[in-house]
C-alpha cells in the first residue's frame, strides 16, 4: 500500500489537465481548455480517450471558445473526436461544444475568470455555476475545480469524493484541510489527482 505522499504524486500524480497537453494557467485560454476537458469527460468514457480527444481538438488550433465557434465546422469537430478514439459520443459532443462556446462567449465574454469573480469565489457557487453548461455535470464541475485549484487559490483545499475515498485506500486523512497539510499549496491540485487515479486505479 502506499503511504508516503512523495510515492504517491510521484507515480500518480499527473493532472488530467496535464495529460490533455494543456499548460494550466490563470488565462483564458487554458481555462476554456480545462471546460472542454470536463465536458467530454462528462461522457463515459476512459480518462485516457477524453483526454486524447481534447488534444486532437487542440491540435486544430481551437484553444479559444471564438476560435472553436468560428473556426470549425461540427464535421471537424466530429472528425477530431474521433481521431481521439471518441467514439458513440463524437457527434452529440460536437455540438455540446459549439453550445459551450456560446454560452461561454455570451454570459463570459469568453473569460472563466468572470465566472469566479462573480462567484466571489466560492467553491460551491463556482461548482454549482459550471452545471448550467450543457453536459457540464457534478462530475465534470468536480473536475474543474479539482484542477482549476492549482491556479485558483480560493478554490484550494478541493478534494470531492473520489479524492477522499483514494485517500483512505492509501491510508491518508479523508480531512480536505489535513491532506492539504501534507503538500506544498502550489502541489494540492496534484495530490487530489493522484487520489483520484487511485480511487480509479
Amino acid at each position: 500500500m502506499l503511504t508516503d505522499v512523495r510515492d504517491i504524486l510521484r507515480e500518480h500524480g499527473t493532472t488530467y489537465a496535464a495529460e490533455a497537453g494543456i499548460t494550466l494557467r490563470d488565462k483564458p485560454a487554458p481555462l476554456f481548455q480545462l471546460l472542454v476537458l470536463c465536458l467530454l469527460f462528462s461522457a463515459p468514457i476512459s480518462a485516457g480517450v477524453a483526454a486524447a480527444s481534447a488534444r486532437e481538438l487542440f491540435r486544430e488550433g481551437w484553444r479559444t471558445p471564438r476560435r472553436m465557434r468560428e473556426g470549425s465546422t461540427w464535421q471537424q469537430r466530429v472528425d477530431a473526436l474521433g481521431r481521439g478514439g471518441y467514439r458513440r459520443y463524437d457527434e452529440s459532443t460536437a455540438r455540446y461544444l459549439e453550445q459551450l462556446c456560446d454560452r461561454l462567449l455570451e454570459d463570459y465574454r469568453g473569460d472563466l475568470r468572470r465566472l469566479r469573480d462573480e462567484a466571489g469565489g466560492d467553491p460551491r457557487l463556482i461548482r454549482r455555476t459550471l452545471q448550467q453548461f450543457d453536459r457540464i455535470g457534478p462530475t465534470g464541475a468536480d473536475i474543474f475545480c479539482r484542477e482549476a485549484q492549482a491556479v485558483w487559490p480560493s478554490l484550494r483545499p478541493y478534494f470531492d469524493r473520489r479524492a477522499l475515498e483514494g485517500a483512505k485506500t492509501v491510508g491518508l486523512p479523508a480531512d480536505p484541510d489535513e491532506l492539504a497539510a501534507q503538500v506544498a499549496p502550489d502541489e494540492v491540485a496534484r495530490l487530489a489527482a493522484a487520489l483520484v487515479r487511485v480511487d480509479l486505479g
